[in-house]
Formats: C-alpha cells, sequence, structure tokens
C-alpha cells in the first residue's frame, strides 16, 4: 500500500512541474522583458497601449509588436528618481530582491506542503496495523510473534503437568502430522484453556507456539469489538484468513468470554448483536477450516461458565483444558522457574516456601520472588534469604505492616486477648491446621492483629468434624474477650461472616445437618473468581424449611461458640501469659510461647486462605 502511495505522489509532483514548465516556456514566447528606461523611451513614442501597474511590476501590451511580441513586463522604479536618471541621461532599470529560485520555490512549496498532508492522511486511512485507520478498520488487530519471538518453551511452564501433557500432543500433530494421523486421527480444531486468573493459561498457548516452531496469531475478545457495525465479524474472517496463508499455525484468543458470551433473547439491544454478529462468524470459521491444514485454535477464560453453548460443542472447541492452581509440589517447581534470575540463598529451601504458599497461583508466586528480592533489596542482602521469602508471604497475605497506626493500651490489650484466643483454639484442636505466628502489629487490609495458621499439607477433602473445628478457631477471638473483658466489640465482624458462610453451607450444600436432612438446598454456580457477588444459586424451598435453615445455621454456631469458651476457659493461665508475652513482643511464634505448639509430625508451613483477624 505504501508504494502505491509513493507513484502516486511522484506523478502527481511531475504532472504539477510539467504545467510550471510549461507554462513558463509559453509565456517567454509572448512577453518581452524591458529595462525600465526602455519603456519610458517606448512610452515617449507612443508604442505603449495599455499597461497594468503594481507596487513592484508594468505589465501592458504594445500598440505593434516588438520583435513579434505583443506583450512586455518591466521592474517598476520610482517616479521621481527615475525622472531625474533620465534627465541624466543614464541607462536604468528596476530590480527586484527576489531571484527565479526563490520564485520557483514560492510556487512549489506550497504545493509540496498541500500534497504532503494529503499523503499523510491516506497513509493513517490505510495503516496496514489497523491502528484505528478507516480503510483497514475490518483488519485483524493479531499480534504475530515468530517462533524464535515467543520466547516461551515448556521448559518455562512448570506446575501444570497435566495441562502441558495435553498440549505436547497439539505440538506433536504440527510436528508430525502424518505419523499421528496414521489411524485416521485428526487435530483437535480448538482447546479451550479454562482456570482462575494467574494460574498460566497465556503462557502455555506461548510456549505451545515455542516449542510447534510455528507463527502465533495473539489477539484479546475484546479487540474484535468495534463502534462500527461489523467490524468484528470481518476482523473475525481477516484474522483466519491470515491464518491460511501462514499455516501450519496457532491462533490465540484471549479473554474468549469477551467475544463469545451466551447468546440470550435480548441480546439485539443495546449494541449485543454486534456482538452476536461477531460469534456467529467465529462458529462459522471454526465450522468452514480444517484442521489437517495445521491451524490450531487456542483460547483462555476464567469464566467458562457464560460462554455459548454453541461454541463449546464438540468439533468447535473439541478439547478444554482445565489449568487450575497449583499443588505444592507444582509450587516449589514455579518457584524454581522464578528464581533462576534471582540471587538466592543457597540455604533456602523452596519446597518449604511452596508449603506456605497454599492456594497460590503461578502469578502469586512469581509475585512472591519479586516482593522477596524487594525485601532482601531493602535490608541491603546481598542475596534473598528464607527470612525474606517469609516476609514477603505475609506481605501478599496480611498486608504491610502499619506501624505507625497507634492503639490505645485498651485497644491493644482487646487486640492481644482476641489473637491469642484464636492461636490457642487451633493449637488445642486435634484437626486445626498448626499457628505459625501470631501480631498485633496493624496491617493495611484493615486488620488490627492477625493470627497465621500453617497446614501440613494440600486438603481436597474436608469432614464435618474439620469445619467445625474451623468455626471453633474462628469464634475463640470472641470469646476470648468475652471471658476476659465480659463485652463484645467490633472486632470479630470478619470472623462472624467466614463462620456464618461455613455453618450455611454445612446445611445447605453439605447435608451436615440432621434437622434439614441430606439434600442440596443451594447450589452454587461455578466460577473461577471466588466473588460471592456471582453467586446466582437458586433457592427451591419454602419460607418454613427456610426457617428450620436459620435455626440448624445457628445451632452450629451457637455450639462452635460454646466449645472455644470451654478451650479458652480451661488454658486462662497460659491465655493471660500469651497475651502478656505478645503485648510486650507484639509478634510471636509457637517458639517464643510453647502452649502453640502441638506435635502433629508437620513442618511448619503458611497458609493464604488461614489468616484471622
Amino acid at each position: 500500500m505504501e508504494q502505491k502511495h509513493k507513484f502516486n505522489i511522484g506523478y502527481a509532483v511531475f504532472v504539477f512541474l510539467s504545467i510550471l514548465a510549461i507554462q513558463l516556456w509559453m509565456a517567454g514566447r509572448t512577453i518581452v522583458t524591458l529595462e525600465y528606461s526602455e519603456f519610458l523611451t517606448y512610452l515617449h513614442d507612443d508604442k505603449i497601449a495599455e499597461v497594468t501597474v503594481t507596487q513592484t511590476r508594468i505589465e501592458g501590451t504594445f500598440t505593434s509588436p516588438v520583435d513579434g511580441k505583443d506583450h512586455f513586463v518591466t521592474q517598476r522604479v520610482e517616479p521621481g528618481f527615475a525622472a531625474e536618471l533620465e534627465a541624466a541621461g543614464v541607462k536604468f532599470a528596476g530590480g527586484s530582491d527576489q531571484t527565479w529560485l526563490t520564485t520557483l520555490l514560492s510556487w512549489i512549496l506550497p504545493a509540496v506542503f498541500f500534497v504532503g498532508i494529503w499523503a499523510l492522511v491516506i497513509r493513517k486511512m490505510g495503516n496496514q496495523h489497523g491502528m484505528g485507520g478507516l480503510i483497514n478498520i475490518g483488519k485483524s488487530k493479531a499480534k504475530v510473534y515468530l517462533e524464535r519471538d515467543t520466547g516461551v518453551t515448556f521448559a518455562d511452564v512448570a506446575g501444570v503437568d497435566e495441562a502441558k501433557a495435553e498440549l505436547q500432543e497439539i505440538v506433536a500433530f504440527l510436528k508430525d502430522r502424518d505419523t499421528y494421523g496414521r489411524l485416521g486421527a485428526r487435530m483437535p480444531k480448538g482447546i479451550l484453556l479454562v482456570g482462575p486468573p494467574g494460574t498460566g493459561k497465556t503462557l502455555l498457548a506461548r510456549a505451545v507456539a515455542g516449542e510447534a516452531e510455528v507463527p502465533f496469531f495473539s489477539i484479546s475478545g475484546s479487540e474484535f469489538v468495534e463502534m462500527f457495525v461489523g467490524v468484528g465479524a470481518a476482523r473475525v474472517r481477516d484474522l483466519f484468513e491470515q491464518a491460511r496463508k501462514a499455516a501450519p499455525c496457532i491462533i490465540f484468543i484471549d479473554e474468549l468470554d469477551a467475544l463469545g458470551r451466551a447468546r440470550t433473547a435480548m441480546s439485539g439491544f443495546g449494541g449485543g448483536d454486534e456482538k452476536e454478529q461477531t460469534l456467529n462468524q467465529l462458529l462459522s470459521e471454526l465450522d468452514g477450516f480444517d484442521p489437517s491444514v495445521g491451524i490450531v485454535l487456542l483460547a483462555a477464560t476464567n469464566r467458562p461458565e457464560i460462554l455459548d453453548a454453541a461454541l463449546l460443542r464438540a468439533g468447535r472447541f473439541d478439547r478444554q483444558v482445565v489449568v487450575d492452581r497449583p499443588e505444592r509440589k507444582g509450587r516449589a517447581d514455579i518457584l524454581k522457574v522464578h528464581t533462576r534470575k534471582v540471587a538466592l540463598d543457597p540455604e533456602v529451601n523452596l519446597d518449604d516456601i511452596a508449603g506456605l504458599t497454599t492456594g497460590f497461583t503461578g502469578a502469586d508466586l512469581a509475585n512472591l520472588v519479586n516482593e522477596a528480592a524487594i525485601v532482601a533489596t531493602r535490608r541491603g542482602g546481598k542475596a534473598v534469604t528464607e527470612a525474606d521469602m517469609t516476609a514477603a508471604v505475609e506481605r501478599i497475605v496480611a498486608g504491610s505492616e502499619r506501624k505507625t497506626r497507634l492503639l490505645n493500651p485498651v485497644e491493644r490489650e482487646r487486640v492481644a486477648y482476641h489473637e491469642l484466643g484464636h492461636a490457642l483454639a487451633a493449637a488445642s484442636l486435634p484437626s486445626a491446621d498448626p499457628v505459625h505466628k501470631v501480631s498485633i502489629v496493624p496491617r493495611s487490609i484493615g486488620a488490627l492483629g492477625y493470627t497465621l495458621q500453617r497446614p501440613t499439607e494440600d486438603r481436597f477433602l474436608i469432614t464435618f468434624d474439620d469445619l467445625k473445628d474451623r468455626m471453633v478457631v474462628l469464634l475463640a477471638g470472641r470469646a476470648s474477650e468475652d471471658i476476659v473483658f465480659g463485652v463484645k466489640s467490633t472486632g470479630a465482624s470478619d470472623d462472624l461472616a467466614k463462620v456464618t458462610d461455613i455453618a450455611r453451607e454445612c446445611v445447605t450444600r453439605f447435608g451436615m445437618s440432621d434437622a434439614i436432612g441430606q439434600a442440596v438446598l443451594e447450589q452454587k454456580a461455578m466460577q473461577w473468581l471466588g466473588n460471592q457477588q456471582y453467586d446466582t444459586g437458586k433457592k427451591d424451598y419454602s419460607e418454613a424449611t427456610a426457617r428450620e435453615i436459620d435455626l440448624a445455621v445457628r445451632a452450629l454456631i451457637d455450639d462452635a461458640y460454646a466449645r472455644a469458651k470451654t478451650i479458652l476457659t480451661e488454658c486462662r493461665a497460659d491465655l493471660d501469659a500469651g497475651a502478656a508475652l505478645l503485648l510486650a513482643q507484639e509478634t510471636i511464634t509457637p517458639d517464643d510461647f510453647p502452649p502453640l505448639k502441638r506435635s502433629n509430625g508437620g513442618a511448619a508451613r503458611l497458609s493464604a486462605a488461614k489468616v484471622t483477624g
């Protein structure tokens, strides 16, 4: 496109200069240039028919042709000065400050300027990269990476071994289609990567392209939609057309939910029709291309529940790969990848750090390593130590310390007893996670103190006794305040919210209440964001059942609170001693206060999900 523009501009300049040259040549054949004294002679001899006078020039015609020319032009001289020169018999002529070059430039430069403006506007309108230009507004905005440009291989991906294994089959298909198709198998048309944010879905897609050594088209689902009707569908067509020309290749659509949201009866209102057209075009392209040519469509989303059913059927996205939060071994492998470029102390045990980070995603672990490096830099260390790693975990889980927030002595004492209540209850219950640290230093998340617990292992199945023990630990903070001060405070609001959620799920979702029975009364919609505001579960039960649910939930909470008060009453001496030590040191561990220890044989590990305020 740019070469075509350059040819047009050169052609226009050539035509303009040619016309200018012809005009100058024609003027030279019909116009004679006179000196001013000669003009006066012709004037005195009555050989001038008419004149046109300007500030610097005099133009006119002869009464009869002179040397075959009817017109003349001369540079004007001041009349008074001209009379004196004529009286003296001096030959004289008018002059101009301009040369032929300046005259020519005064003609050419304005024309070149306007032609340049015109060319710039056309080039912007026809931008090949689709940066908002009108001509190419229907062009795909996909970023194209060659295999060497992705910079990612499977060696850079850790903690998601099952997902990696499934995608390695796609790489094998792309590299050796004949071998893998010898039994009639075909390569999946589309692979949907599903998982919580930060688990490495985009990284996996780029690793597939890097391993397969094929072009990689990367685009976000939101980039298909513009304010102009039909643009999204045009970009889908252009994207697949580019992919067919570059096959074998990989197309990666990130945030597919922005493009493939389920269609409803109201989709055509409020601009939804444009998104529906774009989705229809994507469905058509998925049906239209042959996977044997080597085009693989990868997509990623963290909200699979809102995708259109037509998009997920077999023959379009044939395979769904779950990229979930890593387990302990996976977290250790991820930490090894992220600490390659960090000056790490040889004494750091990454397996222990992996145990401290239950529930962390790959992105969380990358942030953890970076925060630990910042902590080490701030203290002037030469390498990142295990203490720096632990401080970074606490920074991510509980927020930064706010030592400038000064509590009055009464509040500090209440917070100390509250946190010791959590810690002693956790140390007394068999299924509760062991205590890692107790602190009354306020944190940026709003907590005036916190108790960190350390699970001995990743757990995927929880018993009713485990859940009841969790409720006891959560309510032990308020129970401690009640025992010591006899007055409740607002400091347990977050604990009460968590206890209520656990008790309600025991009754309505897990069938753990004898009064209600083993029935699921509320279903929680599957979603990866972990945000309760997206819970659209139906509540199909009567008002009488709702009352029974409320009573059962209350009974579980009251029982847990009574157990917490009993435990703390029995160890009141430890409660007072631990609170006094906590007030003196602000932060204590089981090594500082032995009653917090429990011999369970497990290594010390910190849970991101076990922060009790």
